[in-house]
């Protein structure tokens, strides 16, 4: 029946999923994923093809969930801080997405699903620079760039902030990403509407 087909695909991603971000791409195994899931080998076979194809099968869900669900809300560089503490709470509440993408990076070299991926980057491009307006492309490319970086880093390199600022204060530095990205939203902002000088020849 339909249900059970989807059903039983929905369980071998789950199980992907968690082992992929444990474990990274080279270090997991089908064995694992099969028991998990309560699934046989060979559904995994049947529906995804193969391991390469399980890992950008699960890479892809866990991406539909989260840039294309937490919309930009208001204007101005608070808007900008709010939406970066509210990816951090996705990134933490969701680290598999974090780790998932960064065993991407080791692993696999090209990124999986580029096209689609970078389209609903665009789309939150855009709506950077609707709350701040008169703001670059480039510039709201590289704030949504900061912004998913430093909260992906708390998922994916737990120890970084262990050693450094010795324990995991999640939400000082929830607090301190905002401000950040607060912070440069302002500092794009003011250079969008600080008048062109021209020099006479």
């Amino acid at each position: 029946m339909a249900w059970d087909t989807e059903a039983t695909r929905e369980r071998l991603l789950d199980a992907a999923i968690r082992e992929f971000s444990e474990r990274g791409f080279s270090g997991a195994r089908i064995n694992q994923i099969s028991k998990t899931s309560g699934t046989n080998r060979e559904r995994i076979y049947f529906y995804f093809g193969g391991k390469a194809q399980l890992f950008e099968a699960a890479l892809t869900r866990q991406l539909a969930a989260s840039l294309e669900e937490l919309p930009v809300l208001g204007s101005g560089p608070e808007a900008v801080a709010d939406f970066a503490g509210r990816y951090f709470d996705v990134s933490d509440n969701q680290p598999a997405l974090a780790r998932l993408t960064f065993w991407e990076g080791l692993e696999r070299g090209t990124p999986v699903d580029a096209e689609r991926r970078a389209l609903r980057a665009a789309d939150k491009v855009n709506e950077l620079r609707r709350a701040l307006p008169g703001v670059g492309r480039r510039d709201a490319e590289e704030l949504l760039l900061t912004i998913v970086t430093l909260c992906h880093a708390w998922a994916s390199s737990p120890n970084v902030s262990a050693v450094i600022a010795g324990t995991q204060d999640r939400a000082r530095r929830r607090a301190s990403i905002a401000r950040t990205a607060e912070l440069l939203a302002r500092d794009v902002t003011d250079a969008a509407a600080r008048p062109i000088d021209f020099v006479g020849d």
